[in-house]
């Protein structure tokens, strides 16, 4: 389905990146799997992706500081000539009462929820070819206002606009640009859904009633990756098993 496409994927390490590193890797895609501090969680994924006979090359670079996109576009050099797929995964949530957000947790998650993902497209988007696709990760928070995630919610209404934009700025090139907007999926990221009432409450705000899976989500980024949805562009999709209806 993806054979000779390259797909780079940030924060692929772990979580909803490693899950679509793992789908479209399957699907015949060679991965370039970026990762910020967790090399042993990096390697176990190259291990993986291997052992299913894929090709997979490891990145690493921080995401965070003002000037780490130039660095992880150094870093691949003439290799994001080859990219067709972007999935920009790496994200942070700090999920507080907003009297209690300080301005460091603010500034780190629109540095990384929202600089990143805009400056990554941008400084890639020279290099991809017609039929290219650009996936970003956005969340149900951006459209059901929920208690501690004004700041992060507001970080992931952001990416849905930047979708939108791109889409518009990129289409002429046969470029597509979607977003993603997982409800409560299963992951480290995912604290709230580690105790039994945490869970319960998710259950109860949503149609389906099982907690979402990484593969529940990795199948749409894979969806949006092919030439399937060749005629989607500047679209948030919605996968939340109903949540909040």
């Amino acid at each position: 389905m993806l054979s000779q496409k390259t797909a780079f994927i940030t924060g692929a390490s772990r979580g909803l990146g490693r899950a679509a590193a793992l789908s479209l890797a399957r699907a015949g895609a060679r991965i370039i799997a970026h990762f910020g501090s967790n090399e042993d969680a990096a390697n176990s994924l190259s291990d993986e992706i291997r052992a299913i006979g894929g090709d997979v090359e490891l990145i690493r670079g921080d995401l965070v500081g003002p000037e780490s996109v130039n660095g992880v576009i150094a870093a691949l050099g003439a290799r994001a000539a080859e990219i067709d797929i972007v999935v920009a995964s790496a994200g942070a949530a700090r999920l507080k009462p907003f009297g209690e957000l300080t301005l460091e947790d603010f500034d780190m998650m629109f540095a990384l929820n929202v600089r990143t993902p805009y400056f990554l497209v941008q400084q890639l988007a020279p290099h991809l070819k017609q039929g290219s696709s650009v996936i970003l990760l956005s969340s149900v928070v951006a459209r059901a206002a929920s208690v501690a995630t004004s700041a992060y919610a507001a970080t992931k209404g952001a990416v849905d606009v930047l979708a939108r934009n791109f889409a518009l700025e990129l289409g002429p090139r046969g470029i597509r640009v979607n977003a993603i907007a997982p409800g409560a999926i299963e992951t480290d990221m995912a604290t709230f859904l580690k105790t039994e009432a945490g869970r319960e409450r998710m259950l109860a705000q949503q149609a389906l009633k099982r907690l979402g899976q990484p593969e529940d989500v990795a199948d749409v980024i894979l969806f949006l990756a092919t030439d399937q949805s060749r005629w989607i562009t500047g679209q948030t999709i919605e996968v939340s098993g109903g949540a909040r209806l």
